[in-house]
């Protein structure tokens, strides 16, 4: 989740202090089931693309946005998930910034394009069948995310 627009300008105020952070999420699912994961270049480990939505700025369009953004998707149909919110949301980045994520989380089985990092958040992109994928090498934050989604669609 990068930092630029309302969060930067929120951190200049408030620090490393916690912050409810709202963000909205894409899962990319392909035709033969699998998630498109990247892996962050903060923490190294996988998740999906997602960021923070900024003033007014619709969930979805801000999905969308975020999706064209870190992996070069552009979605044709999201379709909503879940929010995933509570302690287990919660997050301290590398860089000792802390959040409460109110996250709202879509899915996507139809886009255009092939996945490219764009913005350099994610070190490298790949999908994965859902056997492949394992709790501990998704970031931490959206862990019960993909849990979910694993309970559901594996």
């Amino acid at each position: 989740m990068g930092m630029t627009g309302y969060m930067a300008e929120m951190r200049k105020l408030v620090g490393h202090r916690t912050v409810i952070q709202c963000a909205a999420s894409v899962i990319v699912v392909d035709e033969l089931g699998r998630l498109l994961l990247g892996r962050r270049s903060d923490n190294h480990l996988w998740g999906y693309s997602g960021g923070s939505v900024e003033i007014d700025e619709p969930a979805e369009d801000c999905a969308r946005r975020e999706l064209l953004e870190e992996m070069g998707l552009d979605a044709l149909e999201l379709e909503f998930f879940c929010v995933n919110s509570g302690p287990e949301a919660h997050y301290v980045y590398p860089n000792g910034d802390e959040v409460s994520n109110y996250e709202i989380v879509y899915l996507c089985r139809k886009y255009i394009g092939e996945p490219m990092n764009i913005d350099g958040e994610m070190e490298e992109l790949r999908f994965f069948a859902p056997s492949e994928i394992d709790l501990d090498m998704i970031s931490p934050p959206i862990r019960p995310v993909i849990h979910k989604y694993l309970g559901q669609y594996a």
